[in-house]
């Protein structure tokens, strides 16, 4: 089932895997500054938990999706935000580095095969440092959240002032 919404916000983990919750911490620190400050009319905020048949599902039909999710680098570096921007996502691949053992690489592939990837793709990769189970972040992780929810902000803000242009 696709959400038709021009504009996406995804946020894949799972909450219960300590630093694998960034992408949720993201939405909620974006719905807080919703009340205050509210996105453009037709922007989606949705939790996944990386499965790539449901981020397919999310982000098809949209114009611009971003996607936030814990990734994992060697040596790592917790708390530091990759940013990978795909301005006309349906005619490039991408591979990306997920915390999970198959998703986000996985559903751009299966995506981008298939015709039915948002036109500009945007993914927020988090390096994390603990992936144990328990509930909240590690510092550093934490530390990342309210720039990144910014800098989200500025996407769809930014996309949504591209649209409006003649």
């Amino acid at each position: 089932m696709s959400i038709d919404s021009r504009i996406i916000v995804i946020g894949v983990g799972n909450e219960f895997r300590h630093d694998d919750g960034v992408g949720w911490a993201v939405i909620t620190r974006l719905e807080e500054r919703t009340a205050t400050r509210p996105l453009p009319p037709g922007t989606v905020m949705e939790r996944c938990d990386g499965d790539p048949g449901r981020l397919l599902g999310l982000w098809e039909n949209a114009e611009l999706a971003v996607v936030i999710d814990a990734a994992h680098a060697e040596p790592p570096h917790p708390g530091r935000v990759h940013r990978l921007a795909l301005d006309d996502a349906r005619s490039d691949r991408a591979a990306t580095t997920s915390s999970h053992g198959l998703g986000l690489g996985e559903a751009v592939e299966l995506s981008h095969v298939l015709g039915r990837l948002p036109r500009r793709l945007v993914v927020y990769a988090v390096e994390g440092a603990d992936r144990s189970l328990g509930r909240g972040l590690s510092a550093p992780v934490a530390d990342c959240v309210d720039e990144l929810a910014c800098a989200v902000e500025k996407d769809v803000m930014n996309d949504h002032a591209c649209e409006e242009q003649p």
